[in-house]
């Protein structure tokens, strides 16, 4: 489901680093379309995060009331975190019935060509390159929303 101009896009942005999460978040509001962001500091955090979502989808199956968090539409992750890494993150996704799994982002500083083939055999559907000036974070946001939320055709939350 493609969001609309009326519809908030929610992000989940696993990042440890606070100057980056407010690049980021500052790129994202030069976009056309309403951003939520939901922000993770380790990779643990983000797992418990998702597990909680697909708790939400499992709640409103059952048309009980929850205040549990609905799936992101995507997720920005880092490789380097604490407690637990990006690449964890991403095995977890891809094997964890448990967790929810929406479109997921690399957005790193490695350049290594290692990292890049580790990310995508562990399901990630997207690998960018951390920008390094202010200029080109601006731009982020806004490359994002055109790929992701106007081209790419992404499955429905919910089956």
């Amino acid at each position: 489901m493609t969001p609309t101009s009326s519809t908030p896009i929610d992000i989940l942005l696993v990042e440890d680093n606070p100057g980056d999460v407010r690049l980021v978040q500052e790129a994202f509001r030069e976009a056309s379309l309403e951003t939520t962001f939901h922000v993770a500091s380790d990779g643990q955090k983000a797992l418990n995060f998702l597990r909680k979502c697909r708790e939400s989808e499992s709640e409103s199956e059952s048309d009980s009331e929850t205040d549990l968090p609905t799936t992101p539409d995507l997720v920005l992750l880092d490789l380097n975190l604490p407690r637990v890494d990006g690449f964890a993150v991403l095995e977890e996704m891809r094997d964890d019935p448990e967790v929810s799994s929406p479109p997921v982002l690399v957005l790193t500083s490695s350049e290594d060509a290692e990292d890049i083939a580790k990310s995508y055999k562990r399901a990630a559907n997207a690998y960018l390159t951390k920008p390094t000036s202010p200029d080109e974070f601006a731009s982020l946001g806004t490359a994002i929303e055109n790929f992701w939320f106007e081209q790419a055709e992404l499955p429905s939350a919910t089956p």
